[in-house]
């Protein structure tokens, strides 16, 4: 419980005072205290000033006085501060004790808000059509991070990615393969979606703009994608496999990986619409609208001002929106699993099972991908969408919050990045529309970073071999990709900017990674094998007090995280941490100290360190390097 510990000896012993005054419900917080005001505060004087008739100086020194009386374990002194603030100064010797002992087990940081119930994160799902570019990174990660933090919450997570390979897109790319005889082999090695993203798809949609006549095939392209059983339909099939196989790829490098991947041709041909179509008809969710612009169109009424939204055209097909919500409903559990499960003929990089979905019964293994939660990452431009999807949800089985849409914003790039990977700009950040073929491909700013710390690697250590330089450039390239998706709030556009995010300083990966490797590095000088059989009273510098203190604010940040589906929450952590160990560093001698006992103690401090920031790194799907 760590520091979590000293917060709930507090709360419990006001509590025992508010009882002894015949004084109930008052919200009051005990929280980390701001500098100058101890190590806790709490602001239950502000909080009881109207019922007691005081002004908060007053409650507090009173409190302060009651406080006295009550039985400590963790607090060494209590303090009624001017400011109406009652502060409270920890005993260290027994908390740095605590926190440093606990630090050392395989469950440190663990919290169990999930009570090992399953929810399912869906991220990705991009469409098969071409290469993942530096927008869909954001996606990627931001639901990589949250399954991850879910997981050290006590969940049972299952991450599923959703194939949309029978939109508009896969039909344009099968256009451009059928009548515009693209060559199925990808030319110069290049990678196959890459081929599709930058030549077939662009080129496709170019010649639409040229001739409009060419709608009518596209058009038709669509409707036979929809049959499963028509040729278009298996073509289709061959080709977006061979796209999601490159995109996985990619996924794989940034350390992300997939419980199932779900395909949306087979939700089609599931009968799993008509199901919730009925249920949506008896429930009076859906209207069917006698004239007007949307004459003979069944409908979902818009709140407010909002237009109603179209769920079955006039000619009787469904449109995008009744795919989802079936398959949300499924997700659920609300409707019958009409799915066979088959294993994905290539392996993860973790060796976890990938999962995917059939409808064919042979060789398949029961599965259960269904939760009563579900948290689904998209981005804010489908914020209506998902808004008519989750109250839906809510109206089919009654429990709130059920159904998540955890939204973000864009990633655009610095005028500086964007001159760097050949985009134009308007000055400030560049334009990019994967329509047009202009957008940076993840693949190409991993590959960037890649070879940008592999130079400044081989700079710093020309005595470093070469499969150790690759390790270390692997390892912070991705970092570095990682940090910068998730260390803003979700709401807040990325300009992603390659100078600064590789930056040693700063709010940055490297920084962070940094860290870990200057205190791998006294570890291994040091030749102590780091033990907590030490004695904690010796540390009593300042610098080492708040690291202990941030390093036992991990669980915190943990149940924080996962309570809000915030990863930048662990991100913000991380650089506290190493923060905190650089002033550490700075302020105190580990290996010069001439007395044994202490420089002990400080190696266990600095081994803490390392495993704590390991696992808040790993937590954001991030490795810590042992040299840089």
């Amino acid at each position: 419980m760590t520091f979590q510990l000293i917060l709930d000896e507090i709360k419990n012993n006001l509590k025992k005072i508010l009882d002894d005054l015949s004084i109930s419900d008052v919200n009051f917080s005990v929280e980390l205290a701001k500098p100058g005001f101890g190590d806790v505060s709490s602001n239950i004087a502000f909080l009881l000033a109207k019922e007691l008739k005081k002004n908060p100086k007053e409650i507090t020194q009173m409190l302060f006085e009651k406080y006295s009386q009550c039985s400590s374990t963790l607090v060494l002194k209590t303090e009624a501060h001017p400011s109406g603030y009652l502060n409270f100064f920890a005993d260290w010797a027994k908390l740095s004790k605590l926190i440093l002992s606990e630090s050392y087990l395989d469950t440190f940081g663990a919290v169990d808000i999930g009570n090992n119930s399953n929810i399912i994160v869906e991220h990705t799902s991009v469409n098969p059509n071409k290469a993942l570019h530096i927008g869909h990174i954001r996606n990627i990660v931001v639901g990589d991070t949250v399954s991850r933090i879910l997981t050290k919450a006590n969940y049972k997570v299952n991450v599923l990615n959703y194939i949309d390979d029978s939109g508009l897109q896969v039909a344009d790319i099968i256009v451009g393969f059928k009548h515009f005889k693209f060559d199925e082999e990808p030319p110069n090695g290049k990678k196959f979606d890459h081929y599709c993203g930058d030549d077939v798809y662009v080129k496709t949609t170019q010649k639409y703009e040229l001739d409009s006549s060419l709608e009518e095939i596209r058009k038709n392209t669509l409707k036979e994608l929809e049959d499963g059983d028509s040729e278009t339909a298996v073509f289709g099939d061959m080709i977006t496999r061979k796209v999601l196989a490159g995109q996985l790829e990619t996924c794989w490098n940034l350390n992300v990986s997939y419980d199932c991947l779900n395909f949306e041709s087979q939700i089609i041909r599931s009968g799993l619409w008509s199901k919730i179509f009925e249920k949506l008809k008896e429930m009076g969710l859906i209207e069917f609208e006698n004239e007007g612009k949307n004459a003979q169109c069944w409908v979902i009424r818009g709140d407010d001002n909002e237009d109603d939204k179209v769920i079955v055209r006039s000619n009787g097909t469904a449109t995008y929106i009744a795919k989802d919500i079936p398959y949300a409903a499924w997700k659920l559990g609300l409707l019958d699993d009409p799915f066979y499960y088959q294993k994905y003929d290539a392996t993860q990089p973790n060796s976890k099972t990938l999962w995917q979905t059939s409808l064919n019964n042979d060789s398949a293994t029961p599965q259960n991908f269904t939760a009563q939660k579900v948290v689904t990452v998209i981005d804010s431009r489908q914020e209506r969408l998902q808004k008519i999807i989750t109250t839906l949800m809510e109206k089919f089985n009654s429990i709130p919050d059920s159904y998540v849409h955890l939204g973000y914003e864009s990633v655009t790039l610095s005028s500086d990045t964007a001159k760097t990977l050949g985009l134009e700009t308007d000055g400030k950040q560049a334009q990019m529309s994967g329509r047009k073929g202009v957008y940076v491909s993840a693949d190409s700013v991993c590959e960037l970073l890649k070879q940008k710390i592999t130079e400044e690697t081989k700079k710093r250590h020309p005595e470093m071999e070469d499969s150790e330089i690759e390790k270390i450039a692997q390892s912070v390239s991705i970092g570095t990709l990682r940090y910068e998706m998730i260390k803003q709030d979700l709401d807040k556009i990325i300009t992603f900017d390659l100078a600064k995010s590789l930056s040693l300083e700063g709010d940055t990966a490297p920084y962070i990674q940094y860290a870990y490797a200057r205190a791998s590095r006294i570890l291994e000088k040091s030749g102590i094998t780091p033990t907590t059989d030490v004695n904690f009273s010796l540390l009593q510098e300042k610098s080492e007090l708040n690291l202990v203190k941030t390093i036992g604010l991990f669980n915190l940040q943990v149940r924080d995280a996962a309570n809000n589906f915030a990863p930048k929450v662990i991100a913000r952590y991380c650089h506290d941490l190493a923060v905190s160990f650089n002033s550490f560093y700075e302020h105190v001698k580990v290996l010069d100290s001439d007395n044994d006992e202490l420089k002990s103690s400080r190696i266990c401090l600095v081994n803490s360190f390392n495993i704590t920031l390991e696992k808040a790194l790993d937590l954001l799907g991030i490795s810590a390097p042992n040299r840089m």
